[in-house]
């Protein structure tokens, strides 16, 4: 499987990589090394929740590498009357009557909350390439599914303003 990242995704992991590995692998092993000197180790906290700590640092590396490993660079080929990544979309939904604005990220940077829909998204991968005007259905699984309309297109870029996701 490989993972459809923008150049920028792919940079902000490395610059993630880079702090993890040379700034906080560092600390987090002297923290074990201190904490394993508190005592005995089956009744030692401080210990426990810092190997806790280096191992959750240790999984991100890995996960990062592998993201990186496995990344296949994309780009937007959207028209200027289209949707395309990082472009800010403003949807009826005719089912609840309401207007909803998202913003379409890729996968690895999707915040619902903000208003960053992944690109892979029921959602997302239905906007992709609409105009406005346009009427489309979302499957969100076999069983549900509901009709939106597309309202207004504001063009984006990705600017490195998204965060990547945590886990």
């Amino acid at each position: 499987m490989h993972n459809e990242l923008t150049k920028i995704d792919i940079q902000k992991m490395r610059e993630e990589l880079d702090y993890r590995r040379v700034t906080l692998r560092p600390q987090l092993l002297e923290e074990v090394k201190v904490a394993r000197g508190f005592g005995d180790l089956s009744e030692n906290f401080e210990y426990k929740a810092a190997k806790r700590e280096k191992n959750k640092n240790e999984s991100r590396i890995r996960y990062l590498e592998n993201m990186i490993k496995t990344a296949r660079v994309i780009e937007d080929h959207s028209t200027a009357d289209t949707v395309g990544l990082y472009d800010k979309v403003t949807v009826f939904l005719e089912d609840d009557g309401e207007e909803e604005t998202w913003q379409v990220v890729t996968t690895v940077r999707q915040d619902v909350l903000h208003g960053l829909i992944s690109k892979e998204s029921p959602m997302g991968s239905a906007l992709l390439g609409r105009r406005v005007g346009d009427r489309f259905f979302v499957q969100v699984n076999p069983d549900y599914g509901y009709y939106a309309v597309v309202r207004a297109i504001e063009k984006g870029r990705d600017d490195g303003s998204a965060a990547l996701n945590r886990y």
